[in-house]
């Protein structure tokens, strides 16, 4: 039986401990306890029949909802035959509870567990995804959405829009293939220019680019009232893509980025790169039609999305090949955005030089702190920290730092109060300046969110002094 991912059917939840992996899968969980379990399932990519994982409720429904206030009181099972984990990406828990294997805490054997309880901060659209291997290509990802108290007050209807690239070849082997030596300026099998002389927008050519685990040859359409408003909760959950969302004719209102409220910035396309998320409000036009949900691959005329669909409306197909590619993602929006709850304003106490580098020929990538590979981002608790990226490369690189959200303060010389992040997108040749509080103490991943580019060198960390 093909089966559909049954799209978060939440619950509640509601602050402190453990990862324990000594006990069978069988053991129940707690009574006030949430059970998420990590899957085998097959779907259906264009007519066939693809095997994936997942991560889904017993009830079927997929990832989690949650709500302001509530504790994220979590036991995670390990179904697979193969160990793995789960990072709950934007959410600042303990950092022992991270979710990263051989960082925050070991991997989950086949047949284990791990138990996660915490505050569900801070709220707004988070998402789950593997951080072992490469399992995040095979779709090991699910959306994790805490839903704020005036979004519950509102009674706007919700859309959570998962979007994936999906590929036929094994992940390991599109890896391998990146890594193999080729002549410069040649294509490799996966549709990479290796010539260092011009920015590349994709390391690799996929099969399908998925919303909600469909593509537009059969798209998720989703009931809406006639000329009601609609909030879009939009995670980029891709390995390899950047996208940019297209509302077509209808423009829609940016209301928060990567979870954090923004001043409301109106749009009628908006660049979303590799692990960002946006929540856009759309109104449905007036005249009771249809309304896609479009996202382009950057540089690409593929594309992916969903329908929005008044009752009775027509649906009409929409092409998975654009009439032209997508626009390589820049900042320009990025400067457009300010934050509805900046940072308190305050000196700078450490301000810490970064560069992204790459040699594309080996397709190996590096991230240097003052100047030194491998060496970690030191700061104190307490502390107001600057991050200097400089991306030294021709490609561009969504960089996420764990278990902190951050402020965009400079891009390319031009000072900004931007908006509150976990992800920020460095083109090539750019300068981007971020400041955070030191307000987490742990040991926590720095890295780029493209799979292939962190799998291949561009990971480092961000070490709290004396926090054991």
């Amino acid at each position: 039986m093909l089966k559909r991912r049954h799209l978060l059917v939440g619950g509640t939840s509601a602050v402190a401990l453990a990862m324990a992996r000594g006990a069978p899968a069988q053991q129940p969980p707690g009574p006030e306890r949430r059970l998420l379990r990590l899957t085998n399932r097959i779907l259906e990519v264009n007519g066939k029949a693809a095997k994936r994982y997942g991560v889904e409720q017993p009830s079927g429904a997929f990832g989690l909802t949650l709500n302001e206030g509530d504790i994220f009181d979590v036991r995670l099972e390990n179904g697979l035959d193969v160990e793995s984990g789960v990072h709950w990406h934007g959410l600042n828990p303990p950092w022992r509870q991270d979710g990263v294997p051989y960082l925050s805490g070991p991997p989950i054997a086949p047949g284990r567990f791990a138990d996660y309880r915490f505050p569900a901060l801070p709220v707004g659209t988070r998402w789950m995804h593997s951080h072992f291997g490469l399992q995040e290509q095979n779709l090991l990802a699910a959306p994790l959405i805490v839903r704020e108290e005036s979004a519950i007050r509102s009674g706007m209807q919700e859309v959570v829009i998962l979007l994936e690239d999906f590929s036929w070849t094994e992940p390991r082997r599109i890896f391998d293939d990146l890594r193999r030596p080729r002549p410069e300026g040649a294509m490799n099998g996966t549709g990479m220019n290796m010539a260092a002389a011009r920015p590349d927008l994709n390391d690799v050519t996929y099969d399908a680019f998925l919303a909600n685990d469909r593509t537009l040859a059969d798209p998720q359409v989703i009931d809406v009232e006639k000329g009601a408003e609609v909030r879009l909760r939009i995670i980029n959950g891709a390995a390899s893509s950047n996208f940019v969302i297209d509302l077509g004719a209808v423009s829609g209102t940016v209301l928060t980025v990567d979870g954090n409220p923004v001043e409301p910035l109106v749009v009628r396309q908006f660049p979303l790169a590799i692990a960002q998320r946006v929540d856009i409000a759309v109104r449905l036009p007036a005249d009771a039609t249809a309304l896609p949900v479009l996202a382009r691959c950057e540089g690409r005329m593929s594309q992916t999305g969903i329908v929005l669909r008044p009752r009775g409306a027509a649906v009409a197909r929409i092409p998975e090949m654009a009439a032209m590619a997508a626009s390589a993602l820049d900042l320009t929006d990025e400067a457009r955005l300010r934050a509805q709850k900046p940072l308190v304003s305050r000196p700078v106490d450490r301000s810490v030089p970064i560069d992204l580098t790459g040699n594309m020929m080996a397709y190996s990538w590096g991230v240097g702190v003052h100047g030194l590979e491998g060496l970690p981002v030191n700061v104190e608790k307490g502390e107001r920290v600057e991050l200097v990226m400089r991306n030294t490369t021709m490609m561009s690189h969504p960089m996420h730092l764990h278990g902190h959200s951050f402020q965009v303060r400079e891009i390319n010389g031009q000072t900004l109060a931007g908006a509150m992040r976990d992800v920020i997108l460095v083109p090539p040749r750019t300068v981007v300046k971020v400041a955070l509080d030191a307000d987490n103490p742990g040991l926590w991943a720095f890295h780029c969110h493209n799979l292939y580019h962190m799998a291949a060198g561009m990971f480092a960390t961000l070490v709290y002094r004396g926090f054991l």
